[in-house]
């Protein structure tokens, strides 16, 4: 199977029937026998699909195939569902947030939904859930060297509004590690190491990468771990909360930030669909953080700074918004961050423009212009919301 390649080129992972036998017969967090209908989602190439096709067929189920066009219209997607009484899905989380938000009676008829891929938001769930009580979600997580999931939370009560990835399946095992690969106390986050009998034999003629991310278990003589290189700590009740990926950990004047948390912050924030922050360098090789989101109804940038200054640390705000009417999506229904456009050019900012008119206001207009990197200040622009801060703020003296 090949990984999505969202977090870099798709490689190619060496996986076995004992790998797929264990996915598929010891599964125990939806229901898979002879009552199952199972409509598939996934690209061929997904991992997803693994369970779809085999989870379905050999549990005895009835798997149903469509073309791409009619899963991505909701009335044929819907008619779908109803014409083959389907109760069973996979959905990536992006695509699931945009289901929800367009026609939530797509999930009327299901009784089982699996989703996952990214970062799955509680405003949907619950949404979701106080619509159809009945409908069993599946929060479900794994990298494709684990065979498709190695985690699972069953939201049925929510009680977290950062939805947790779960507890490890059946005959698998996770473990958050530190950079010594010592293991780490609740609440305290490292890299989310797993393994398991759905732990696959590493990359396809990448031996070097194999023995870089398939590394012997600390814990267990003669067991091999995989290093997901995701971000995760432990929660009192021994669930995983996922907060990141490690290449998303970025230092912006000092301090470590994690999008993820971000990201997290964002989601809870009223009005706000869906989200999603980078870290790109200026014209000045400093990085600042960039906010995309899709909004309900206006944006109103300085409202939701402040709102997000309630629960995060000034210099994790994002002073630079990008406002989209929807996130781009890969082949897989996964958020296509490479897609996201630059905010230069664009109309980021909510403030009338009002045109320098003295010499001094055409001079530190110009200033400003090279120093933010944007193609026109304003007499009212304020240096700071404008993606400003106190480093950049002391180039202005030279």
């Amino acid at each position: 199977m090949y990984t999505s390649g969202t977090t870099g080129n798709p490689k190619g992972v060496m996986i076995t029937h004992n790998n797929i036998v264990s996915l598929c017969k010891s599964c125990d967090y939806i229901s898979l026998n002879s009552d199952t209908v199972w409509l598939s989602t996934g690209s061929i190439s997904f991992d997803a699909t693994t369970l779809e096709f085999f989870g379905t067929l050999l549990n005895g189920g009835q798997l149903i195939l469509a073309d791409t066009s009619s899963l991505l219209n909701i009335v044929s997607l819907r008619d779908l569902i109803i014409k083959h009484r389907v109760t069973t899905m996979w959905m990536t989380a992006s695509w699931f947030h945009q289901i929800v938000e367009d026609d939530i009676c797509v999930f009327e008829n299901l009784t089982d939904l699996l989703v996952g891929g990214d970062v799955v938001l509680f405003a949907y769930t619950n949404k979701l859930k106080e619509h159809y009580p009945e409908l069993h979600i599946v929060n479900g997580y794994g990298p494709t060297e684990n065979t498709t999931f190695s985690t699972t939370y069953s939201i049925d009560e929510v009680t977290y509004k950062n939805l947790p990835i779960g507890k490890p399946i059946k005959n698998s095992q996770a473990y958050i590690l530190d950079s010594k690969l010592e293991l780490l106390p609740i609440g305290v986050v490292g890299e989310l190491c797993v393994g398991g009998s759905g732990l696959g034999r590493g990359y396809l003629n990448q031996e070097e990468l194999t023995r870089e991310k398939f590394i012997e278990n600390p814990f267990k003589e003669g067991d091999i771990i995989y290093k997901t290189g995701d971000l995760a700590r432990w929660l009192a009740d021994g669930t995983i909360e996922f907060i990141g990926r490690k290449d998303d950990q970025v230092k912006i004047r000092g301090y470590r930030i994690e999008l993820g948390e971000i990201e997290n912050a964002l989601s809870s924030v009223s009005g706000i669909i869906h989200c999603c922050v980078l870290a790109k360098e200026d014209t000045v090789n400093s990085k600042r953080l960039i906010g995309y989101v899709v909004v309900e109804g206006k944006l109103d940038r300085a409202a939701l700074q402040e709102q997000l200054k309630l629960s995060l640390p000034e210099y994790m705000v994002p002073m630079i918004w990008v406002e989209l009417e929807e996130m781009p999506l890969t082949s897989n229904g996964k958020l296509d961050k490479k897609a996201l456009p630059d905010p230069d050019g664009l109309e980021l900012y909510v403030k009338e423009y009002v045109a320098p008119v003295t010499d001094t206001e055409h001079q530190l207009a110009q200033i400003w212009e090279n120093l933010l990197g944007v193609e026109k200040v304003g007499v009212h622009d304020n240096f700071f919301e404008l993606g400003g801060h106190s480093l950049l703020a002391t180039r202005l003296y030279r």
